[in-house]
């Protein structure tokens, strides 16, 4: 028995090999082999690695990456929904009372979790298809122009506004930590150059994170420090106890009807505002893998449901916990983290100020990488559109520096705009109460006039008007106190 090879080229890229084998009774057997041209399969493995070969949507950061798992999506709500609002939640108790202020705090949780709950269900609502972003989903609901015009603006001022906040808050928090470690008080630095320092902390953070999905460590350090900040807080309040000659009559409060009424209206903005994040719930079920067996659907609502059940237990007691310590005493500017440092400092020891203090900057760092990467993810989109080609990785180090001088020159222009938080969230309030709702609608269609027809429809609407009642009692507190606008020059 005998064994001849012979080849020749079949076409390009590949080659033919030709065996030929006789068998014992004389017969040649052949066989055809055919093996692909390693050249070709080196140039498409280089071609794949520069993602040629992916599709655009893997090109974002957004949805770069769908390794993400039910605690990865967790951490990012973890992170993303517990914020320094949350430290002004006792003031609205100062005006709206014991009654009404847990009532509309349970309304508002409920009511955020539903909508929430309508966006995870929506993401993958036509089959083969997902929608992870914000915008994608509202141009399907709404059609190119008006999706554009109801979410373009507001989804992109919000997470832009919200990075803002977070230089202010946390630049301004440096500041205060290092003004406690030092006997004298004072600090060499400038606002101005604490904002730089923190701005700077956080660029260099998201230079490590090119998607989402590699923001999933960093998010949960971020959601045990908010964690933490918001369990420090109460537990000390319960273990000082109430302060002296505690009131928690609201008519003291304010005198007048007409300033009656625009602090209920201001309750009712810092209760909804509180609950933040629902333009980045998309973007997080975006990281997730999804198959016919088991969707992205199911993974995201174990996230939800576990982050909810703690964001709960931060909010609550901090609400109920720190009114019952103080009443009436909370003052209306920068809630209980700037009184703790001022008027209620005896509350408070300087070790435990000191933890809470970090636990705000890095809670702070930690979210902004989560908004941010909204911002990311839009401008290597038009990248990608205009280049045909993935954003290169000093394209994308371009973007975020970029984006960094960006928001840090708007803290330093506008270092009043903490004070304007209420503004600010109630321009985009909708986004979390009222869309949803709406884009439920347009998308499933349901029977009209069936009882989840009217009920989505009223609830939508009725977000929309809790928007714009929260814009209107912001704008009208805003002309009765007047704004310290301190134009570069931050305190």
């Amino acid at each position: 028995m005998g064994e001849m090879v012979s080849g020749r080229k079949q076409d390009e890229g590949a080659f033919e090999k030709r065996i030929h084998i006789m068998n014992d009774e004389g017969d040649v057997i052949s066989k055809c082999m055919t093996k692909n041209n390693s050249t070709t399969s080196q140039s498409d493995s280089k071609d794949d690695k520069n993602g040629v070969n992916r599709t655009p949507d893997e090109w974002l950061p957004i949805t770069r990456s769908r390794k993400g798992n039910s605690w990865t999506a967790t951490f990012h709500l973890l992170c993303s929904g517990i914020g320094i609002q949350t430290l002004s939640l006792p003031l609205a108790f100062v005006y709206l009372g014991w009654f009404w202020g847990i009532m509309c705090l349970c309304g508002a949780f409920l009511w955020q979790l539903y909508t929430i709950g309508l966006l995870v269900s929506l993401h993958e609502s036509v089959p083969g298809t997902r929608y992870s972003r914000y915008l994608q989903l509202s141009i399907v609901a709404f059609g190119e122009k008006l999706g554009k015009l109801f979410a373009l603006f507001p989804v992109m001022y919000l997470s832009t506004g919200t990075c803002v906040i977070f230089i202010i808050t946390g630049g301004g928090t440096l500041k205060l930590f290092y003004q406690l470690i030092c006997d004298d008080g004072s600090s060499n630095l400038t606002t101005t150059e604490w904002f730089l320092v923190f701005i700077s902390l956080a660029i260099l953070v998201s230079l490590f994170c090119p998607d989402l999905h590699s923001v999933a460590l960093v998010s949960f350090i971020g959601g045990i420090m908010a964690i933490g900040y918001c369990t420090t807080l109460w537990v000390l309040f319960v273990a000082k106890g109430r302060a002296d000659d505690t009131s928690y009559d609201p008519s003291k409060v304010v005198a007048s009807e007409a300033g009656r009424v625009r602090s209920i209206l201001n309750a009712l903005g810092i209760i909804a505002v509180a609950f933040r994040g629902h333009n980045v719930v998309l973007e997080i079920q975006g990281t997730m893998p999804s198959t016919p067996n088991r969707s992205s659907a199911k993974l995201m609502w174990k996230g939800v449901t576990a982050s909810y059940v703690i964001i709960a237990m931060c909010f609550f007691p901090l609400a109920i916990v720190g009114y019952w310590a103080f009443g009436n005493k909370i003052p209306a500017n920068g809630g209980i983290l700037t009184a703790l440092s001022t008027t209620l400092h005896h509350h408070s020891s300087k070790p435990v100020l000191g933890v809470i203090y970090v636990q705000v900057v890095i809670s702070c760092v930690a979210a902004f990488q989560i908004y941010s990467m909204v911002v990311y993810d839009n401008l290597e989109r038009v990248y990608a559109s205009r280049r045909g080609r993935e954003c290169s990785k000093l394209s994308r180090i371009g973007i975020r520096i970029l984006f960094g001088g960006l928001t840090f020159f708007i803290s330093v222009a506008f270092p009043f705009l903490q004070t304007l938080a209420l503004i600010i969230g109630g321009i985009a309030l909708h986004l979390t109460f009222g869309y949803p709702c709406l884009m439920w609608i347009a998308i499933k269609r349901p029977a009209v006039k069936s009882v989840r027809w009217w009920f989505n429809l009223g609830l939508g609407f009725l977000g929309v008007v809790l928007s714009l009642l929260v814009l209107v009692g912001a704008v009208w507190n805003l002309a009765c106190r007047g704004l310290d606008a301190n134009f570069f020059h931050p305190h």
